[in-house]
């Protein structure tokens, strides 16, 4: 999975998964030389684990299951001969359009084939979103908005005084007395009520139905929730693979093995 701030992977045997892990975009000529070895034979230990590396030997006959939201890293990978790109036309789900996200589409069929549906996916990205789908599989609809980190980046680079601002590990206090906790005080509290009330807002539509957490922000936006919405906290399923079982859940054709 590309997306906009990393390259998320995951290696499966057939459906089993083995491991997930994350890396840096990389350069035009680093991937170029990366394939070229790959296709050789040569693991590509830049962006394997070593887990991989040392269990899986024959480098050459991994197929490659792409979906990406970054167009340019997408043409870069893709030119590995056994690549598959995934589209929306690929997934089982009904109501979608065009512009909708494909790492949004996979991660809320991911979340409903393993979870059930309805279902409704809160993904803690380098953007915030909401999606939501009903128990036949139709999309409901959506939110975006930017993600905790972004928000506070803005705040840094596009003011003249405020202080660059890390996210905290735990909830700060409301009512700050400095100015970076002052940032995280506002951006937080009101990232967690707009999450709830959007939580509440779905519930009352479909009761029941399962709320799953993932991104790289899910793990600290629960603790948040946790401190200040036990409540909510209690009703979210946290799951950092949502998008791979999503792909999982796809019926594609296997790519053909181009070195027989």
């Amino acid at each position: 999975m590309i997306g906009n701030s990393r390259l998320h992977w995951a290696w499966f045997l057939d459906s089993n998964f083995q491991e997930a892990w994350d890396t840096n975009h990389l350069p035009v000529a680093v991937v170029e030389s990366l394939i070229q070895r790959w296709a050789s034979g040569v693991m590509p230990a830049e962006i394997l684990p070593p887990s991989l590396i040392s269990g899986y030997l024959n480098i050459r006959q991994l197929p490659l299951y792409i979906a990406s939201v970054v167009p340019a890293q997408t043409m870069l990978w893709q030119t590995y001969q056994a690549a598959k790109v995934i589209t929306l036309d690929d997934l089982p789900l009904t109501g979608l359009y065009s512009t909708l996200g494909i790492d949004r589409a996979l991660a809320v069929l991911g979340a409903g084939e393993v979870y059930g549906y309805p279902v409704l996916v809160i993904d803690g990205g380098t953007a915030l979103t909401f999606t939501g789908v009903d128990t036949d599989r139709r999309l409901i609809g959506g939110a975006i908005l930017p993600g905790l980190g972004l928000q506070l980046q803005s705040l840094t680079r596009r003011t003249a005084a405020l202080p660059e601002t890390l996210l905290p590990t735990q909830l700060p206090p409301r009512w700050a007395m400095q100015t970076s906790t002052a940032i995280e005080s506002g951006v937080i509290y009101t990232v967690l009520a707009g999450v709830r009330d959007f939580i509440e807002d779905w519930r009352c539509q479909f009761p029941g139905s399962q709320i799953a957490l993932t991104g790289g922000d899910s793990a600290v936006l629960l603790t948040y929730f946790q401190a200040q919405f036990p409540e909510v906290a209690r009703q979210v399923i946290i799951d950092a693979n949502l998008i791979f079982w999503g792909m999982r859940s796809i019926d594609i054709p296997p790519i053909p093995d181009f070195y027989a």
